[in-house]
């Protein structure tokens, strides 16, 4: 047992139960589940330093506007901002809080920040997995319904017939837009093996979804 990791792993947990939680696809249950995912696939990725690594799996999503927000390509920036000082005020070494704000702000899949450390990428890689298999499935219908969408666009619900993609209206159109490609765009062999295997999850959804729907 690595009593450091425990010492924080609490003191991240006692934040988090400390605060109001109104979002339950970014809540203290997805960072559990992050941060287990992401020590999964450091035991495959050398050089990765755990505690910063636990440090940006709970503290990725620090600030977390709405999905359809302005401010919603920020959240990873200001997540870093935030999660720095706080981080140093908890007693971490200055060098790690850095790493772990690098980590935090290049996680986000809309910010567009490439990860150049270990525990950037492969916090990324862990972060993009929630949006893969049954979890992230469950988790892309409830954020469309948190947004008023619908479930999908009735005419078209897989967009066969190439109309433009809108998954701020339709959740499946978040199918095609973003959640099939991820697999491609992991880093780590260990992150793309458990994404493709997630992926699964999804298309035989999208099948089943497609057949049901003609019948």
């Amino acid at each position: 047992m690595n009593t450091e990791l425990d010492t924080w792993r609490e003191r991240f947990e006692t934040f988090w139960a400390e605060r109001p939680d109104g979002d339950s696809a970014h809540d203290v249950h997805h960072f559990r589940r992050v941060w287990r995912s992401a020590r999964r696939i450091a035991a495959t990725e050398p050089g990765a330093d755990l505690l910063v690594l636990l440090a940006a799996a709970y503290l990725h999503d620090l600030v977390n506007p709405p999905k359809d927000s302005p401010l919603r390509s920020q959240a990873s920036r200001l997540s870093a901002l935030e999660a720095e000082p706080l981080l140093t005020g908890m007693g971490l070494a200055p060098e790690r809080a850095r790493a772990a704000a690098h980590a935090i702000e290049a996680h986000s899949f809309s910010a567009g920040i490439e990860p150049r450390s270990p525990e950037a990428r492969i916090l990324q890689d862990a972060d993009r997995l929630e949006a893969l298999g049954a979890i992230g499935l469950a988790r892309c219908y409830y954020t469309g319904g948190r947004m008023n969408g619908a479930l999908w666009e009735p005419g078209d619900p897989l967009g066969r017939s190439g109309r433009a993609l809108d998954d701020r209206r339709f959740s499946t159109d978040h199918f095609a837009l973003k959640l099939l490609r991820l697999p491609e765009a992991m880093h780590t062999a260990e992150g793309r093996r458990m994404a493709r295997r997630r992926l699964k999850v999804l298309t035989l959804f999208l099948g089943e979804l497609e057949r049901e729907l003609e019948e």
